[in-house]
């Protein structure tokens, strides 16, 4: 007999990938490699204020940090997003093999350390290229966002100046951002490793089992803490890819290290209405975003 889970998981996949890709306004590089390029998407309609500027909104894809997945799935998403008013940077970065893990269960998630060499300079990027490609973004009013896997990516980037001394991607101060949203992210690796999220993909993506224990700290949103960035959760409890566990020990975490983290869960909903235009839930996360930035 069939989970009615899986069948409603399933059935929420089918609706968020079924909207067409949407192709953004400019893009620009930031690196040589092919996937270090962001799109960006000009905010829609009269919704730029007196300022004639819309805050930027930077989009990391999830994926499980994993080949097949790359930006494209999460243009409707981007695109939702600027007829909403925002200006809009959809991140690419090197994410995992497209070689199968050994068992062959599959693509190897992420890639140690490229993945967060190119978050980090994306985000450092970023001002300058949205400066030229994007006018109408107000790069002093930036919230960056990201689901699942990039959620992660998301919380790293906010996190950079607590980053290890001897990280390469510490930060010397806070990113000028006005707050981070996460959709569903695997914030706690330890976590998200005991529930077995994304087939093991934590542990896979900083190099193997051998490594968990001492990279965490150099990646672990959960061991990031405090920030001091204005950070907000948004997570469907009915979520079967990753489960509410996950976020609900990262907000845990965080108030044990005095850091006040909010956390928004939705009833009746799983993984990915978060990022289906479609779908009630990606308004409610359009609002948290919409708190942060205006």
């Amino acid at each position: 007999m069939t989970d009615p889970a899986v069948e409603r998981d399933a059935a929420e996949a089918a609706s968020a990938f079924a909207h067409p890709p949407v192709g953004p306004d400019a893009s620009a590089a930031y690196g040589e490699h092919p996937d270090q390029v962001v799109d960006f998407y000009a905010p829609r309609g009269d919704t730029t204020h007196a300022t004639g500027s819309a805050p930027l909104v930077v989009v990391l894809h999830g994926g499980a940090w994993r080949a097949p997945y790359d930006r494209q799935h999460i243009t409707p998403f981007a695109d939702f997003l600027a007829r909403q008013g925002f200006a809009v940077a959809n991140v690419e970065y090197r994410h995992g093999s497209s070689l199968p893990r050994q068992g062959g269960e599959g693509p190897v998630a992420g890639r140690w350390p490229e993945t967060f060499d190119d978050v980090a300079a994306a985000m450092d990027a970023l001002p300058g290229l949205a400066g030229r490609a994007l006018p109408q973004a107000d790069v002093r009013r930036m919230v960056v966002t990201g689901h699942s896997a990039g959620g992660q990516l998301a919380l790293w980037a906010a996190a950079r100046h607590v980053l290890p001394a001897d990280s390469p991607w510490r930060l010397p101060s806070p990113p000028q951002l006005r707050g981070v949203v996460a959709l569903a992210p695997i914030a706690d690796f330890t976590v998200a490793e005991d529930l077995g999220v994304c087939g093991g993909a934590s542990a896979q993506l900083l190099g193997g089992k051998e490594y968990f224990a001492g990279r965490l700290p150099y990646a672990d949103p959960a061991a990031l803490l405090p920030t001091g960035i204005a950070t907000a959760i948004v997570q469907g409890r009915d979520d079967i890819v990753v489960p509410e566990q996950v976020a609900e020990s990262y907000v845990a975490a965080a108030a044990q290290a005095g850091e006040l983290v909010g956390l928004t869960l939705l009833d009746g909903v799983g993984h990915f209405p978060l990022i289906d235009p479609a779908a009630d839930a990606c308004a409610v996360v359009s609002e948290e975003i919409s708190q942060l930035a205006w």
